[in-house]
């Protein structure tokens, strides 16, 4: 006697579409960890970072000197000179590094997204030379004496980055450019703004000199708490801002403008919204650290391999490996030759110079 066979009810195209799919669930849980490794790993890399140096102070200094700034205590006298270093000098630089690159590469991950090519960074658009001239300009008014927490300096690099952006997208729109002519307006600016920010250098004297050759070369010397509460919470507000626009973002960046319009995307105010913010998080950053390129174009390099396109993960990842990238690079700088210190700006570009011609040759090759 045999059983009877077993027939199974088709599926309907409909409960297809409603039946769980375990691979995009187990996707989304593989990029939480991924992030959740890479907020673990950048704090390890900052207390590393803050031990590099030739005074001795290893991970269990710096533990001790952050827990009696914290918590207060009593600072004994042969801790006293390793606590100064460590929390004068070594962690609000390495601090300033990291919040420095996450706000860069946060604002080239948003332009990319935008313009929808993986070229476009606040420096290849012309942004951070504008607002570099813009803070040398300041420099050069008062006489050198204003620093990096001058409110003229930073008004001076905001103003001009964002009249530059204006310029540079009222001219995209109105005369219909292409993402590669948009490339090439902002090369013809980056050049202008170096040539006027030499020709300020060329009138300038010698204290003034010196000053703007600090925003030339771009660097986290002289970083004070100040710098690190007013550019970390810069870019610590504008991530969950942006990131409140992942999936806008997405829409545009993946399907288009029109694709977009299509999902009830106000594609216009998103883009002039999300630029401003972009716009902003590149001046402040170079209004107390000078011209960093490429950090901009390299760090969201490095984020959309390791944890792909979607921009809900994007932002926070590229956020942390833009951080790690100058806090290495600065790392680097200062250590290399020591007990010279070569500017990040320097260390920075010698790393993101071969990504970028990859991208250009690996674009066109693909084309």
């Amino acid at each position: 006697m045999t059983a009877a066979p077993t027939t199974t009810a088709p599926v309907s195209p409909r409960e297809r579409e409603a039946a769980p799919r375990p691979r995009l669930r187990d996707r989304g849980s593989v990029r939480r960890v991924v992030l959740g490794a890479g907020a673990f790993v950048s704090v390890l890399a900052v207390a590393w970072c803050v031990t590099v140096g030739t005074a001795g102070a290893g991970l269990s200094d710096v533990w001790h000197a952050v827990r009696l700034s914290v918590f207060g205590g009593v600072l004994a006298d042969e801790f006293a000179q390793t606590y100064a270093i460590i929390t004068n000098l070594r962690l609000p630089r390495a601090l300033l590094a990291f919040a420095a690159g996450a706000a860069l590469s946060v604002a080239g991950v948003v332009m990319q997204g935008l313009l929808r090519n993986p070229l476009v960074s606040p420096f290849t658009l012309g942004v951070s030379p504008a607002a570099a001239f813009g803070a040398s300009l300041a420099i050069l008014l008062t006489g050198g004496s204003a620093g990096s927490a001058s409110w003229l300096v930073i008004a001076s690099a905001l103003v001009t980055a964002l009249a530059v952006s204006a310029l540079v997208l009222g001219l995209a729109s109105a005369k219909a450019m292409s993402t590669a002519t948009l490339l090439l307006l902002g090369i013809a600016l980056t050049q202008l703004f170096e040539a006027m920010t030499s020709a300020l250098q060329f009138v300038a004297d010698e204290n003034t000199l010196q000053a703007i050759v600090r925003w030339t070369f771009g660097s986290v010397n002289d970083a004070s708490w100040s710098d690190v509460r007013l550019v970390g919470a810069t870019a610590l507000l504008a991530l969950p801002l942006l990131w409140y626009f992942a999936k806008d973002l997405n829409a545009v960046a993946f399907a288009g403008d029109d694709a977009a319009r299509s999902l009830g995307v106000n594609v216009t105010a998103l883009r002039v919204g999300l630029i401003i913010v972009s716009v902003v998080l590149a001046s402040v950053v170079v209004s107390f650290c000078g011209v960093i390129g490429f950090v901009g174009l390299v760090g969201p390099h490095i984020a959309r391999l390791v944890i792909g396109a979607d921009h809900r993960y994007l932002l926070p990842f590229s956020f942390l490996t833009g951080g790690l990238l100058l806090l290495v690079a600065d790392t680097v700088g200062r250590t290399v030759l020591a007990p010279s210190v070569i500017p990040v700006g320097i260390v920075v570009a010698f790393i993101g110079a071969p990504v970028f011609i990859n991208l250009i040759l690996t674009r066109k090759a693909a084309r």
